[in-house]
């Protein structure tokens, strides 16, 4: 069931607007998925304009690959290895890069890649599915006190203790090796639900996030952002998940504010030091008519910073 899987781009128009594309501009689509906010992108640059695009993803990946377009170049490789990437493609700076954080609808909806609880599947979980360890894999070793602690950091979960002994006890009789079993010993574990929500749904999210190592590699290219982007580039994330957006938000506000200086020292406003970036707006969520159309984009949050200097 992964031939033709939907994927609605959440934020669609206001991501790509608040890239403020250049007609002429290099920019940098650091979550390819299915291409929605990448097409949009291409249609606002101009003939001299290009399209640096980045996706784990291989199916993602193999999709970007049938679009064929001059400005437009998509590379396997996660958004961590941006510098990089940029180097390999001869690129020093950018005057734009979207991060659209999280799991895409394709890898959601499709059974066989164990991200969602809906389906009976095999536990896998990789964004990458060409190398690493899946989920039943690390499931099958890793001990208690880790896995406790993973689902309460990652998934925010108050009965992580409870569902981690339920693993480690459960793998003792038979391997855990798909979806549903992973779900039943959350439900036995978790004692209060959440309404609308499976009892499941934070211990998933937390071993994807530590499977894929999200928060790592977050917090590795925000930085390289800020030296790519060139002088009044903008920086675009979309987050899914709380600890992605407290730590875009408070990593945008950091060096927004530059070196802090302490309090009464004696200086002109000439010579205070200033931010790297200034932030743009507020916080934008979607709006009430695309949560109506996309349950997905409720708990999307974007952020915009651009880039001030080119020290």
């Amino acid at each position: 069931m992964s031939e033709g899987l939907a994927h609605t781009t959440v934020l669609l128009h206001e991501a790509v607007e608040a890239l403020a594309i250049k007609p002429d501009g290099i920019y940098v689509d650091g979550t390819f998925g299915r291409g929605g906010h990448s097409a949009r992108i291409l249609e606002q640059l101009g003939g001299n304009g290009r399209l640096i695009a980045l996706d784990k993803d291989p199916a993602a990946v193999a999709a970007g690959r049938e679009w064929r377009d001059a400005r437009f170049r998509i590379v396997h490789r996660g958004f961590a290895q941006l510098a990089e990437v940029l180097r390999e493609q001869d690129v020093a700076s950018v005057d734009g890069i979207l991060l659209d954080l999280g799991v895409s609808s394709p890898q959601l909806d499709d059974a066989r890649r164990g991200f969602s609880f809906r389906f009976d599947a095999p536990l896998d979980m990789r964004m990458d599915t060409s190398s690493g360890m899946t989920a039943a894999e690390w499931l099958a070793t890793v001990e208690e006190g880790l896995l406790a602690e993973v689902i309460r950091d990652y998934g925010e979960e108050r009965f992580a203790k409870q569902i981690a002994r339920a693993v480690v006890a459960a793998r003792a009789t038979e391997p855990i090796l798909t979806t549903r079993q992973l779900v039943e010993l959350a439900g036995k574990a978790v004692r209060t639900r959440e309404a609308g929500q499976n009892p499941a749904t934070r211990t998933f999210q937390a071993i994807r996030i530590y499977l894929n190592r999200e928060l790592e590699e977050l917090a590795r290219v925000l930085p390289e952002c800020v030296t790519l982007l060139r002088a009044g580039g903008r920086l675009v994330v979309i987050s899914f998940h709380s600890l992605e957006d407290r730590m875009v938000k408070h990593f945008m506000r950091d060096i927004a504010e530059g070196d802090k200086l302490p309090r009464n020292v004696p200086i002109r406003a000439s010579e205070v030091p200033h931010g790297r970036l200034r932030l743009i707006g507020k916080a934008v969520r979607a709006t009430e008519a695309e949560v109506r159309a996309n349950p997905r984009a409720r708990s999307a949050v974007m952020r915009v910073a651009e880039r001030s200097d080119v020290a």
